[in-house]
């Protein structure tokens, strides 16, 4: 079977993750490089004992280096900030790329909703760990009913959220609420992340609350359920914590909630969310890098399966 040279730009913890993850399950992926600047970290020292090459100087030293030619996808798990620059090179260069911060250079992909959209762009971005987890919920009711509202809260383990998801909380905030709107379908989005510091960790949960205009109680119901099911498939611990709840509100309470006095009665949906993760280089109770990287995996396999069809099927006419 075909495949396509991959590297990983960030030897921290999502990065780390995320190569486990190709060298374990990549069906059309194979691991090339790992990319850091500490050349202690831990990441870069469990690449080189599985076999792959690396340099601890940054996306330059990448550049540098004889596989670098071959590379036909670059994962960046690094910061917002650093990514601006990392697109920029490689997009010069020819690279795909997949933005695992919340940089947002390029679409927002959630697999479950949206990638086959994004197919043949050149950067997608994989929004947030809280997106990942929340934006397929809010499409599947807005499915089923108009969507007036969302808010999110993402709840995480302190333990699990390392340099980067701290440095990048406020971007978090703002990149999950644009999507929450722009793939989610909400008119309006709002999302919060709670660093829980409780001891032993806990397990990544999600709260989804939207207003719709109404809508049948089953039917979206339904619409949550089977969406949970097919991101599940990608992230095997993504799970409902209990049954989607429902609460009629009326105008003033759907004014109250939209900041707005000509407000018409509503329904409150709320969907309870519990992600645990693989254990493939962190605990299980770090759902939220487990989610990402994922769906990361999930959206190049994707793009890779779909480039060796037409290949093929260019190859048959």
């Amino acid at each position: 079977m075909s495949k396509r040279t991959v590297a990983v730009i960030g030897s921290g913890n999502i990065g780390t993750d995320l190569m486990i993850k190709i060298l374990r399950h990549g069906r059309h992926l194979q691991m090339a490089v790992m990319v850091g600047v500490d050349p202690q970290s831990d990441g870069l020292a469990r690449a080189r004992r599985l076999g792959v090459a690396t340099t601890h100087d940054g996306i330059e030293g990448l550049r540098a280096m004889p596989e670098y030619a071959d590379i036909d996808i670059v994962f960046d798990a690094t910061s917002a900030s650093a990514h601006v620059g990392h697109d920029r090179l490689l997009q010069a260069d020819g690279k795909r790329v997949i933005d695992l911060t919340p940089a947002a250079v390029g679409p927002y992909v959630v697999p479950a909703v949206n990638l086959d959209q994004h197919l043949a762009a050149g950067n997608v971005n994989m929004v947030t760990c809280g997106g990942q987890a929340t934006i397929p919920v809010v499409a599947a009711v807005a499915r089923a009913a108009p969507v007036r509202y969302a808010e999110i809260v993402a709840s995480i383990a302190s333990k699990s959220a390392g340099p980067g998801t701290r440095a990048n909380i406020d971007e978090f905030t703002e990149t999950t609420s644009r999507a929450l709107e722009t793939v989610g379908g909400a008119q309006r989005g709002k999302a919060i992340i709670v660093l829980n510091p409780a001891e032993p960790p806990l397990i990544m949960r999600d709260t989804v609350y939207c207003l719709t205009e109404g809508g049948d109680p089953a039917a979206i119901a339904a619409s949550v359920e089977a969406m949970v099911a097919t991101v599940a498939g990608y992230v095997p611990g993504y799970r409902l914590k209990q049954q989607v709840q429902f609460e009629a509100l009326d105008a003033a309470a759907c004014a109250a909630i939209l900041g707005r006095a000509d407000a018409a009665p509503g329904l409150k949906v709320s969907v309870f969310l519990e992600v645990e993760g693989a254990g493939h280089y962190l605990p299980a109770y770090a759902g939220n890098l487990d989610i990402m990287t994922s769906a990361a995996l999930a959206a190049a396999e994707r793009m890779v399966e779909v480039s060796l069809d037409t290949a093929t099927e260019e190859g048959v006419r």
